[in-house]
């Protein structure tokens, strides 16, 4: 069985492979942690390593985690579902918000970020394959939720967020991604300026990375399976 130090290793490995392979700017994919029900323990150890970002999917969990592992100079992500009672703490606590897809919740966020702090910075999650009851925009629908959010202070819209259905193979896989990045690249034509793919899991790395990824979230691989 790996270590979590092999572990690490090796994810950074993959994703230094696919960005050589895929001529992509070296160190231009971040590595997100995402650390949803997975020890302070290994986070501490993961943070000492060099891990800087994490995210996380539950509100209560991730402020207790922020404050075991304080004086840790990470950043904090939120990577699961918005609720409307959650955004207040969510608005204050975190530095980026990978999920949001209601235009409720983007005024919610705006408004509740607290004025000494930078802008939150936020992508819009795309219900890329159109599941039923699966959290996120539809595409048809994103440029309007894009305009509306971009002209909000107290949010940066940084990008858009998918986690598309799974895939076996890496063609069919980079075909879902590519749909996320022409999506992206239509609203930068139309005057906005995103610069962020939060797309790619533990088993689509590198289709995600070769189609633009610049944010990989990268659970199972990095912290093993959960127990």
């Amino acid at each position: 069985m790996q270590t979590l130090v092999e572990r690490l290793n090796q994810v950074r490995g993959d994703i230094d492979a696919a960005e050589r392979k895929y001529a992509r700017v070296p160190g231009s994919v971040q590595l997100l942690a995402a650390s949803k029900a997975q020890p302070v323990s290994a986070m501490r150890t993961l943070a000492g390593l060099g891990v800087r970002a994490f995210g996380e999917n539950y509100v209560k969990e991730g402020l207790e985690k922020q404050h075991a592992l304080r004086g840790n100079d990470l950043e904090w992500h939120f990577i699961g579902h918005v609720q409307s009672n959650k955004t207040r703490d969510i608005a204050s606590r975190f530095a980026w918000v990978h999920s949001v897809d209601r235009i409720k919740i983007a005024h919610r966020l705006a408004a509740q970020r607290p004025p000494e702090l930078p802008p939150l910075n936020v992508c819009i999650e795309v219900n890329i394959d159109r599941q039923s009851g699966k959290s996120g925009v539809d595409i048809d629908d994103l440029g309007a939720l894009a305009v509306a959010m971009a002209a909000l202070k107290g949010l940066r819209l940084r990008g858009l967020m998918a986690i598309p259905m799974p895939r076996a193979e890496l063609t069919e896989q980079r075909q879902a991604f590519a749909q996320l990045r022409r999506a992206r690249d239509r609203l930068n034509r139309a005057g906005l300026q995103l610069d962020t793919l939060s797309m790619g899991m533990s088993a689509d790395l590198e289709a995600a990375i070769a189609e633009g990824a610049t944010i990989v979230r990268i659970g199972t691989a990095l912290f093993g399976p959960r127990q």
